[in-house]
């Protein structure tokens, strides 16, 4: 039973890029360095690609349309949420939009269509910190954009997309924490502070307060931590929230952007090839029963070699219970909340490595 799970997955949940364009220019993000067009190229998703999918996968309940692009750039997107939402299937936006552009009757659709979730990229509180790294980004315009959704929300009287706004915390805007968690709890907002992935961009200089936010105060403390396996989030997309490109490329996790496993078309269904011998493959080596392939985006990546080295291999129990736990905290926007909680008011509970996992895996 366990080793059927292992290989073969019947997911709920897929990530489906929207796009692969994005108007911005983040100085270390690899859309922008044009470093994901050799696989990823760059398209849009076309509502004939997610009926395909839907078809060939009716056990499918949620999507999550963000990864490398931003979304809300489609022309198509209010035709992908109508069909979404006509199946009966949830949209999330959790990895990430940066609102900066975006169609008036797009904001309202996000409303009526009742996306769930949307994660609004907001690196400071500022226009001056802002546009360090969100490079061509205008801050009052994303800003009104929230308010326009939160319109739509009391119009409709709809409590959905929930908002969450993720600060990703540099050196250059360390200081606007604080406002910035007044601007989102004015705008009804979670606010979730990040970490950079870029130790050479603006590193920060208080990290005690960074540790504070997050629970590390980068991304090395953050894997020297033996008691969080800091990875699981994005490896165990493999089993129960796999990546596919606009174009249907399969990926595997929203990491990868350098090879691919699969293909969705008119001769292989979703459910196949998440399912392929490529997949498969890449399930065992995660599970270090398996060695690495060649032919396998996860043997190039770093999170792999990570996982190699030091033998943090993925469980059982990070497919079938830390991954939808963490899940289903974020999805009504507890994990901060709770992280902040224990950090300042219950810190002795993070000696107890069962909380310390469910609360920091994935930061």
């Amino acid at each position: 039973m366990l080793d059927r799970i292992a290989l073969r997955v019947k997911p709920e949940a897929a990530t489906i890029e929207s796009t692969s364009h994005c108007q911005l220019a983040c100085p270390s993000c690899p859309t922008a360095a044009r470093e994901t067009d050799k696989v990823l190229g760059r398209g849009y998703l076309k509502p004939e690609m997610l009926a395909r999918i839907l078809d060939g996968s009716p056990q499918l309940r949620t999507l999550e349309l963000s990864n490398w692009g931003e979304a809300l750039l489609n022309p198509k997107l209010k035709e992908i949420l109508k069909l979404a939402h006509e199946r009966k299937v949830g949209i999330t936006l959790r990895n990430g939009v940066n609102l900066n552009t975006a169609r008036e009757d797009v904001l309202e659709a996000l409303v009526t269509y009742q996306v769930r979730d949307i994660t609004c990229s907001i690196d400071g509180a500022s226009q001056e910190s802002y546009e360090k790294y969100r490079r061509r980004g205008n801050f009052d315009q994303v800003i009104d954009n929230i308010k326009k959704i939160n319109a739509y929300k009391k119009k409709h009287g709809s409590s959905l997309p929930l908002l969450r706004w993720q600060f990703v915390v540099f050196g250059h805007n360390q200081h606007e924490v604080d406002q910035a968690r007044k601007m989102a709890h004015e705008m009804d907002m979670a606010i979730n502070f990040k970490l950079s992935w870029d130790p050479d961009f603006s590193p920060v200089t208080d990290r005690e307060l960074v540790r504070g936010l997050t629970g590390a105060a980068d991304r090395q403390e953050a894997r020297e931590d033996k008691s969080v396996r800091s990875f699981c989030r994005a490896c165990t997309q493999l089993w129960r929230k796999p990546a596919v490109n606009w174009d249907g490329k399969v990926v595997g996790c929203a990491i990868n952007y350098w090879g691919d496993f699969a293909q969705v078309d008119e001769q292989q269904s979703f459910a196949a090839a998440i399912n392929s011998d490529k997949l498969q493959h890449a399930r065992r080596m995660l599970m270090g029963r398996a060695e690495p392939r060649l032919d396998i985006p996860c043997t190039s990546c770093d999170f792999y070699k990570y996982r190699k080295e030091n033998g943090y291999w993925i469980g059982y129990s990070d497919i079938l219970l830390w991954g939808p736990l963490r899940d289903t905290l974020h999805r009504f926007g507890l994990t901060q909340a709770l992280r902040q909680l224990i950090v300042f008011r219950l810190p002795f509970l993070m000696k107890v490595p069962v909380v310390k996992k469910a609360l920091l895996g994935g930061i």
